[in-house]
Order: C-alpha cells, then sequence, then structure tokens
C-alpha cells in the first residue's frame, strides 16, 4: 500500500465517525405455528409439498 508523504495531511474530521449500530429487536415466536414446525428449528423446508434440503 503506498504511503502519504510526510507533508500531506489528512482534512480535520477524517474519516467521518461511523453511526452506531442499532441493536436488533429481539425475536418473539409464537408457541403454536400455524404453519407446523418451524423449518429453520427441524431443517426441512417444503417446496409444492416436496421436502426439499439446501
Amino acid at each position: 500500500m503506498a504511503q502519504r508523504p510526510p507533508h500531506v495531511k489528512p482534512p480535520a474530521g477524517w474519516p467521518p465517525p461511523n453511526p452506531p449500530v442499532p441493536a436488533p429487536e429481539p425475536l418473539v415466536r409464537p408457541d403454536a405455528d400455524p404453519l407446523g414446525p418451524d423449518p429453520v428449528r427441524y431443517g426441512d423446508w417444503e417446496r409444492k409439498g416436496v421436502a426439499v434440503d439446501f
């Protein structure tokens, strides 16, 4: 990586500060899912009536 010459200085305030990352909201899962077991939890995905895996 190239180095900046010692007499060249970056502008004041550079680089700009990064904005804070918001914390995700907690995931609320229902006790009884109307669509059946959660495919993420059980590893079974269904497409057009056929169970598929990725």
